[in-house]
């Protein structure tokens, strides 16, 4: 028997379509790798295509490993000339021999984010632009955005006509490729650029990488950004032999750059690829399907697909919704308990996916109160993240001023000039004379080594000080308030406005609520007290060294993995989708939102449990959300809508002797139902599609009069509520 008998018919076609150009369509859980591996295979041994003639390219140094690793198990021997490895790792190989070309020595080194940022704050200073306005995380955001859509320093210059702001930014890119060059260094995104910079000025470099790389795969194709697409195209642009293996429906990474008209355009540039659909699922039941195929299908710019499985039809989808997050947070950790308990399964086949990390709190507090191990993906542990260290350190400091390592921490957060030299001068003189550093710190005129340096330490103190007196009359809420207000901490990440300062953010805006939840629930609420729970939190490692656990991530995280049991939590509009998603009312960016819940529900191989929370606590301030739009994109029939978690709660309470007595009494006498006879209307103001107004729901388009025995059922779908079904006599509805 072959190893191909052991494909489905559409992953034939997609390993034995090796000549030309092809787009495979990968949906979640349709085995795509193995199909590259196998065409891989079939390349060599049925083809008789030389190894070295063959490049795989994909994301993830992990996703290239395992591929290497299949391919070596399939080929065997030559298996090792087959070219696999990320798009960067490429680039850095043929620019190592090249990039002398460009005027760099190939020696070249690669900077990091921490060198990028050193250097852009060096061009900033050199230029003299503000960096309060102009932070230089934004700088370098907007330029590797630049680099990421193969716009030049020149290109960019000339696009911001009229724009004093995207000058400045012109300005400080032209001089940091400038100084990059100067230094002979590039950075991530110069690996891709200047591989292109490097076919296109170089034609006998590229048509070398042609002949060498004649039949050309790609993975995870819809992450690809513009200049990704690019580097692939010009490579494959002499044989056509460029198979790229992609889902656009998993189109997730827009904020990284990526592209998702890559995929979608795919046969515009290559009008005579063979396109090939891979539809069998091998990951989840028919009902999960179902519901994805449900959600997805509402976005309109995606190519046809719709998944599906010769496994089971499995459990329908559990939808709970709850008051707010803390019973969210409680039933899910009751949930998973009760599952392993009974033998159901174990720890590490459950995860529980959400929006962003600032939602993990309350599930970290729940895991470690029931000592359920648990591992977090893509984050750290909330009170070990950089923000809520600084602030929680601000708050020990007015606490406990000898605690130096909180002191420490924060004497240079946010900047004051405090440099590592005047630090150390002021901790050898706390140490030669027994002292705190901070009692050090507020002595610091008399010490004679800092000089100019005790000036910039006096503005610190002051404020600590000022802090400590405050304590004794502030709430711990309405102190925090204070530090992030004085220390222009969340303003400076403002400023910055970029993903990760955002993120930031929404960890500092948690970090309130659980303040506000910890004096809601404290007779005595004190700062000390509020200190020794989060340390006490923080502290406890329930986590075993064995893979055992429940994993916690993003749902961007989630892309690629499967679990038996997922929960995907926040499940509101406001939460997922995102508040500024909505208000930006751009149809693309619901779409993106929409691609990600599809991403988190084929997830799930077994069972998916949607939850939300009625109200919720973000930054302090309760809001009330509705039920998000793509839980209410799932037809009722996939759905176990179940008891909610007051009802469960209630029920589980032993009832006192007579109480059932008593509550048929008032039944039975003060609360029965008033009797309202409807009277049908005589005729309607309005009709099907006329605009109408509700005095609840607000503006909305009639779509639909049925006429009842009793009254007519009218359908409006109103701008903000959604579709509503309602008889008009209760309606009211004014024709506007």
């Amino acid at each position: 028997m072959s190893i191909y008998d052991t494909l489905n018919s559409q992953q034939q076609e997609a390993v034995f379509r090796t000549e030309g150009p092809v787009l495979i369509l990968a949906g979640a859980g349709s085995g795509k790798t193995r199909v590259l591996t196998h065409r891989i295979a079939y390349l060599i041994e049925e083809k008789g295509v030389n190894p070295w003639n063959i490049m795989a390219i994909t994301f993830t140094n992990k996703a290239a490993e395992e591929m290497r690793d299949r391919v070596d198990k399939l080929v065997g021997f030559g298996a090792e000339s087959v070219w696999v490895s990320t798009f960067h790792s490429s680039c850095v190989r043929i620019l190592r021999r090249y990039i002398d070309r460009l005027g760099y020595s190939n020696n070249f080194t690669i900077y990091d984010t921490d060198d990028q940022k050193t250097l852009m704050k060096d061009i900033c200073k050199r230029l003299n632009i503000d960096t309060k306005v102009y932070k230089e995380r934004a700088i370098m955001s907007a330029v590797s955005s630049a680099k990421d859509e193969l716009i030049s320093p020149e290109a960019y210059e000339l696009s911001t006509m009229g724009d004093f702001g995207k000058k400045k930014i012109a300005l400080a890119y032209k001089e940091y490729q400038k100084q990059l060059k100067k230094n002979n260094a590039l950075d991530f995104d110069d690996l891709i650029v200047k591989t292109v910079e490097l076919f296109q000025a170089c034609p006998d470099v590229l048509e070398s990488y042609q002949e060498r790389f004649r039949y050309l795969m790609v993975d995870e194709y819809q992450d690809t950004n513009t200049a990704q697409f690019k580097f692939v195209s010009l490579l494959a642009s002499k044989y056509q032999n460029l198979c790229v293996v992609g889902d656009d429906d998993q189109s997730i990474y827009k904020f990284r750059g990526a592209n998702i008209g890559n995929i979608l355009g795919y046969e515009k540039v290559f009008p005579n690829a063979k396109v090939i659909k891979l539809e069998q699922n091998y990951r989840s039941t028919q009902n999960i399907l179902n519901s994805a195929n449900e959600v997805i299908r509402n976005n309109l710019g995606r190519k046809s697909k719709t998944l599906w499985t010769d496994n089971e039809e499995g459990a329908l989808l559990h939808f709970r919704q709850f008051m707010n997050g803390f019973e969210e947070a409680e039933y899910i950790t009751g949930d998973i308990s009760q599952k392993v308990r009974e033998g159901e399964c174990s720890y590490k086949d459950c995860a529980i996916l959400y929006r962003t990390n600032a939602q993990s709190r309350l599930f970290e507090e729940k895991f470690l109160m029931s000592n359920i191990p648990y591992k977090m993906v893509g984050g750290v542990n909330f009170y070990a993240r950089k923000e809520i260290k600084d602030l929680l350190a601000y708050l020990k400091t007015v606490d406990n001023a000898r605690d130096d390592i909180a002191v420490r921490r924060i004497i240079n957060v946010p900047k004051r000039g405090i440099g590592l030299t005047t630090i150390t001068r002021v901790q050898d003189y706390a140490d030669a004379n027994g002292i705190s550093f901070y009692d050090a710190l507020r002595t610091a005129d008399e010490i004679p080594s800092l000089g100019r340096g005790a000036a910039k330490i006096r503005p610190f103190v002051t404020f600590i000080q000022s802090l400590r007196s405050k304590a004794e009359y502030l709430s711990v809420t309405e102190l925090l308030d204070d530090i992030i207000e004085e220390t222009g901490y969340v303003a400076d990440l403002k400023a910055e406005d970029t993903d990760e300062a955002n993120a930031r953010i929404e960890n500092i805006d948690e970090l309130i609520t659980k303040v506000v939840t910890y004096e809601e629930g404290t007779d005595t609420p004190s700062l000390g007290e509020f200190l020794e729970e989060v340390a006490l939190i923080a502290d406890i490692d329930t986590v075993d060294s064995n893979s055992d656990r429940v994993l916690m991530m993003t749902l961007h995280s989630a892309k690629g993995l499967e679990f038996p049991y997922v929960y995907m939590a926040g499940m509101e509009d406001g939460i997922f989708p995102s508040y500024m998603t909505i208000v930006a009312d751009d149809p693309t960016e619901i779409e993106e939102e929409r691609r990600l819940c599809y991403v988190g529900i084929t997830r799930a191989m077994k069972d998916l449990t949607l939850t939300c929370a009625q109200q919720r606590m973000i930054r302090g301030e309760t809001q009330y959300n509705k039920v998000s739009r793509f839980i209410r994109e799932i037809p009722r029939e996939l759905v176990d809508m179940g008891q909610s978690f007051q009802e469960r709660k209630v029920k589980d309470i032993p009832l006192p002797s007579g109480f059932q007595q008593m509550r048929q009494a008032f039944k039975s006498q003060a609360f029965q139902p008033r009797q309202f006879e409807v009277k049908k209307s005589e005729g309607l103001s309005y009709g099907v599609g006329d605009t109408v107004k509700h005095i609840k729901f607000g503006v909305g388009i009639v779509e639909n009069i049925a006429e009842g025995g009793k009254d007519y059922e009218v359908t409006v779908n109103f701008d903000k509520a959604g579709v509503k079904k309602m008889f008009a006599s209760f309606a009211k509805l004014k024709k506007i």
